[in-house]
C-alpha cells in the first residue's frame, strides 16, 4: 500500500500500473464508508502477495488526482492496467464484493507465461505465446516484426492485419514494404524521390515508407516531410 499525492501520482500509479495493475482508493478522513472499505482493501490487496497494488489518495489533499478520476461521491476505487483505467466501482463494498474486483485484475498463469515469452521475443517463444493468446496484440506485433525481420514478409502482414493499425504497425508494414532496405544513404534515395512522388504512386509511397522506417524521432523526417509536402502540393 502507498499514500500517492498530485506530485507522486504518475509515477506511483500510472507508471507503475504498466508493470502491475494498481488499485487507486479515493478516500478522505471525514468519509465513514472509506474507513470500513479501506482495511478490506488492505486485506484482500495484500493477498495477492504483489500481483496487484493499491494506492490511497486523499481527495481533499490531492485536488488534482481527484479531478482527474472526475471525483463526485467517495469512496470511489479504479483499477488501472497499462495507464488505462479498466474498472471501478463507487461506495462502501463488502469483502465478497471486492474480492472479486481484486480477483479479475490478477494475471494468471498462462498471462506470466505469455510475459515472459514476449521477454525472450525470438520466434521460437513468440510462437509460443502466439499458441497461448492467439488475439494478443502485443504478442501478434512482436511476432510479426520478428517474421518480417527475418524475410518471413508474407507471414508477418497476415498477422498484422489481426489487429488495429497503429504506429508500430504502421513502420512494420513500411519495414516489410521496403525489404529491408539500406538506410545508410536515405537521404540520396529521398531526394531521387523526390521530384517524381507528385506523379508516380510507387515513388511515393516508397518515400513514404522510407520516412516511416526513419522513425519519428529521426530529426531528417521531420525536414523530409516538409519536402514533401511542398512537392505534392
Amino acid at each position: 500500500m502507498a499514500d500517492v499525492t498530485d506530485a507522486t501520482f504518475e509515477t506511483d500509479v500510472v507508471q507503475r500500473s504498466h508493470q502491475v495493475p494498481v488499485v487507486v482508493d479515493l478516500w478522505a478522513e471525514w468519509c465513514g464508508p472509506c474507513k470500513t472499505l479501506g482495511p478490506i482493501l488492505d486485506k484482500v490487496i495484500g493477498e495477492t502477495n504483489g500481483g496487484v497494488e493499491l494506492a490511497k489518495v486523499d481527495v481533499d489533499a490531492n485536488p488534482v488526482v481527484a479531478q482527474a478520476f472526475r471525483v463526485q461521491s467517495i469512496p470511489a476505487v479504479y483499477a488501472m492496467v497499462n495507464g488505462e483505467i479498466v474498472d471501478g466501482f463507487m461506495g462502501a463494498q463488502g469483502e465478497a464484493q471486492v474480492r472479486e474486483f481484486v480477483e479479475k485484475l490478477v494475471p494468471t498463469e498462462e498471462q506470466n507465461e505469455v510475459e515472459r515469452l514476449l521477454e525472450i521475443g525470438d520466434v521460437p517463444s513468440l510462437n509460443q505465446a502466439y499458441a497461448l493468446e492467439p488475439d494478443n496484440p502485443d504478442v501478434l506485433t512482436a511476432l510479426a516484426g520478428k517474421l518480417i525481420e527475418e524475410g518471413q514478409v508474407d507471414q508477418g502482414l497476415a498477422l498484422l492485419d489481426k489487429i488495429p493499425e497503429s504506429p508500430t504497425t504502421r513502420h512494420l508494414r513500411a519495414l516489410a514494404r521496403t525489404g529491408g532496405e539500406s538506410m545508410d544513404d536515405v537521404e540520396g534515395t529521398l531526394a531521387a524521390l523526390l521530384p517524381t512522388v507528385k506523379f508516380n504512386d510507387d515513388d511515393r509511397q516508397r518515400f513514404v515508407d522510407l520516412l516511416e522506417v526513419l522513425g519519428p524521432d529521426d530529426p531528417r523526417t521531420a525536414d523530409w516531410r516538409r519536402k514533401l509536402s511542398t512537392a505534392l502540393f
